[in-house]
C-alpha cells in the first residue's frame, strides 16, 4: 500500500487536532482510501512550546519553507493562519508540484485567484473545505452535492463569536461588552476581536462561498460589512415582539443580472430553522432551483471539527492520488471552485444602494405631538410601505420615546433618503438605527 506523507505548517489548536485525528484514525484511513495517511513533519514557530499532540516519529522544523522543501514531505498541510507568509508556503508547494490543504480563509479570499490560477496552470490541488464553517462540509455540498442546482442564495451564520455574543444577550439580558469579555475569556474571541464582531472573518468565508456557489471570481474587497458592535439589548427585545431574531448573517444573492455580497446584522422571522441556531455553532442556508432552501449545521470551529474537515479533505487527496495517469497530473480537484479550468462568470456585484430588503428602524424622538405623522410622511413621500409600527411608552421622568418601524421591501437609496431627513428633524435625538430584513424564502 502506498504512503501519502504529510507536512503539517502550524501546531496551533487545529494543526494539533489534525495530528491527532490522522493518528487515531490511519488504519481506518487507509481502509477508506487504500493509501497510507502518515504525518513525517511539522513546523512550528516555537518549537519547545507543549503541544497537544504526539509528536514522536515527526521531523520538527522551525523554518516553514524548509518543511516544504523537504523531499519527505508530498501534500502540505498549512495551518499556521495569517497572508503573507502562508502566501510564500502554498506558492512554494505549487511549484514543486506538492498538493495543499488549508484552513486559511483570509489567505484563499484575499490571495485565493493569484493561488489558485497559479495551481491550475500546474495542475496541482488546492483543498480548503476547513476555511468555511469548520466541521459542516458546505463546500463539498456546493461542489458536489448541490451542482445540480443553479444556486440563487446563500445565507449563513458563519462566525461562532458573533453568534455566542447575540444569543448570550438576547437569552440572559447582557450588554455587548459583558458578553464580548467572557468570549475573550473562553477563548472564543481574540484580545483584538475586530475580526469576528466587525463582520471580516465572516466577510472572508463569504467571498469563498458565493465564488462556489455562483462560479464569480474570489473578490473580497467587494463585499459589504456591517458589525455587531453597535446593537443594543433594546434591539434583539423589539425584534422578538414583531416575531424575529437577530442573526449576524453573511448573504450571497442573486439579484436580476447581479449578485448582492453583504455581511450584516439582519433581522430573521422566528418560524424559520436558522433563526434558532445559537451559541457558537454555525449554519449555512442554500437555496438551489431544484432542491429548494437546505440548512447545513454544525460546529464552525475548534481543534477537532476544523481538523476532521482537514482530514477530509487529505482523505480526497488520497484517493485521488490513486487515479494519477503516467505524467501524475492531478484529476478534476484541480479546479477548486468546481468549475472546469476554474471558468468564471463575471457577474456584476451589486453596490449597497442597490440592494433590496425590509428594514427595520429604532428612532428616539421626542414625546410631541405630530412626531408620528412626520415620521410616517418622510416614508410615504419615498413610497415606502410600513409592516409594523410601534411607540414604546417614556420611561418615568423622560421626555423621549422609541419608535420602532418595519418596513416592506424596497431599495436601499429610498430607505437612506428616508433616513437622512428624519435625522434633519429636531424631534430626532440620536442616530437611527437600521437592521436589514430578510425572509430567506
Amino acid at each position: 500500500m502506498n504512503t501519502m506523507r504529510i507536512g503539517v505548517v502550524g501546531l496551533g489548536t487545529v494543526g494539533a487536532g489534525t495530528v491527532s485525528i490522522l493518528r487515531n484514525t490511519e488504519k481506518e484511513l487507509a481502509r477508506r482510501s487504500g493509501v497510507n495517511i502518515k504525518v513525517t513533519a511539522a513546523s512550528a514557530r516555537d518549537l519547545k512550546k507543549p503541544r497537544d499532540c504526539e509528536l514522536a516519529d515527526i521531523a520538527l522544523f522551525a523554518d516553514a519553507l524548509e518543511l516544504v522543501r523537504d523531499d519527505n514531505v508530498d501534500v502540505v498541510v498549512e495551518l499556521m493562519g495569517g497572508e503573507e507568509l502562508a502566501k510564500d508556503i502554498v506558492s512554494l508547494a505549487i511549484k514543486l508540484g506538492k498538493p495543499v490543504v488549508t484552513a486559511n480563509k483570509a489567505l484563499i479570499a484575499v490571495h485565493g485567484a493569484q493561488l489558485l490560477g497559479q495551481a491550475a496552470q500546474a495542475g496541482v490541488p488546492i483543498k480548503f473545505e476547513a476555511a468555511v464553517a469548520g466541521g459542516i462540509p458546505i463546500i463539498k455540498a456546493l461542489r458536489e452535492g448541490l451542482a445540480a442546482n443553479r444556486i440563487d442564495l446563500v445565507a449563513g451564520i458563519i462566525n461562532g463569536t458573533g453568534n455566542f455574543i447575540l444569543t448570550e444577550m438576547k437569552e440572559k439580558g447582557r450588554s455587548f461588552p459583558e458578553v464580548l469579555a467572557e468570549a475573550q475569556a473562553l477563548g472564543y474571541a481574540e484580545a483584538d476581536p475586530t475580526f469576528d464582531i466587525e463582520g471580516i472573518d465572516a466577510a472572508h468565508k463569504l467571498t469563498i462561498l458565493a465564488s462556489l456557489a455562483f462560479g464569480i471570481p474570489l473578490q473580497f474587497d467587494a463585499v459589504y460589512t456591517e458589525g455587531i458592535s453597535q446593537l443594543k439589548l433594546d434591539d434583539l427585545a423589539y425584534a422578538k415582539e414583531f416575531g424575529y431574531r437577530i442573526k449576524h448573517l453573511g448573504i450571497a444573492k442573486r439579484v436580476g443580472d447581479g449578485v448582492e455580497l453583504r455581511v450584516h446584522p439582519t433581522l430573521i422571522p422566528q418560524k424559520r430553522l436558522i433563526a434558532h441556531v445559537n451559541g457558537v455553532m454555525n449554519a449555512v442556508l442554500v437555496k438551489g432551483d431544484s432542491v429548494g432552501n437546505t440548512l447545513h449545521y454544525g460546529a464552525g470551529a475548534g481543534a477537532l471539527p476544523t481538523a476532521s474537515a482537514v482530514v477530509a479533505d487529505l482523505l480526497d487527496l488520497a484517493k485521488e492520488s490513486r487515479l494519477q495517469n503516467e505524467q501524475r497530473q492531478w484529476t478534476q480537484s484541480a479546479w477548486p471552485l468546481g468549475f472546469v479550468n476554474n471558468e468564471i462568470d463575471e457577474l456584476p456585484i451589486k453596490p449597497a444602494s442597490e440592494f433590496r430588503s425590509a428594514y427595520y428602524l429604532r428612532i428616539e424622538v421626542s414625546d410631541e405631538v405630530g412626531v408620528m405623522s412626520k415620521l410616517t410622511t418622510a416614508f410615504a413621500e419615498q413610497n415606502i410601505s410600513l409592516e409594523g409600527i410601534k411607540q414604546k411608552e417614556p420611561n418615568l421622568g423622560e421626555d423621549g420615546v422609541s419608535v420602532i418601524l418595519i418596513t416592506k421591501e424596497c431599495v436601499e437609496h429610498q430607505i437612506n433618503t428616508v433616513i437622512d431627513q428624519l435625522k434633519a428633524m429636531p424631534a430626532v435625538r440620536e442616530d437611527i438605527m437600521r437592521i436589514r430584513v430578510e425572509y430567506l424564502n
